[in-house]
């Protein structure tokens, strides 16, 4: 475990899941590897029906808002690289009512890091602005939203 990583516990559920089940520890593109990891969470939740998966998501987005914001204090960095709880949240609202193929999943997944990575506008407003763990969230939850529309434009 690197220095700066150092201070995040697996064992800590929380951070278990802010990390991505262990994903955002990834030495280099820590945000790639928390989208990879939720990829096995939309395989679980895809054949429920939309309204229950709008509820898990909307569960986990909430729900995330407190692990991100904890995570980053528990280690003293506001947003921390390792944190990618909202990776998972983003890809799921990106692969939300979109047909389940690996196409659409290979698609949603460049998409949402597309969204995510290069932060237009407003992502980027929203990451400069709003901070704790609703600012952690809300950028990853905006750019899930920007690359659900394009997706249903898609698919």
């Amino acid at each position: 475990m690197s220095k700066s990583t150092a201070k995040f516990r697996l064992s800590d559920p929380i951070h278990f899941l802010a990390l991505g089940f262990g994903s955002g520890l990834a030495p280099k593109a820590p945000g790639t590897f928390g989208t990879l990891a939720a990829i096995p969470v939309y395989l679980l939740c895809a054949p429920l029906a939309a309204s229950y998966y709008a509820v898990i998501v909307l569960v986990m987005s909430l729900f995330g808002i407190y692990i991100c914001g904890k995570a980053a204090l528990d280690v003293g960095v506001p947003d921390h690289g390792a944190i990618v709880w909202d990776e998972i949240v983003g890809f799921m609202i990106t692969m939300f009512m979109v047909p389940l193929s690996w196409q659409s999943v290979v698609v949603g997944f460049l998409l949402f890091r597309l969204f995510d990575i290069f932060k237009p506008w407003p992502i980027s407003y929203i990451d400069k602005n709003c901070h704790g763990g609703l600012g952690i969230m809300l950028d990853d939850v905006l750019a899930g939203v920007l690359a659900l529309v394009c997706m249903h434009l898609i698919f």
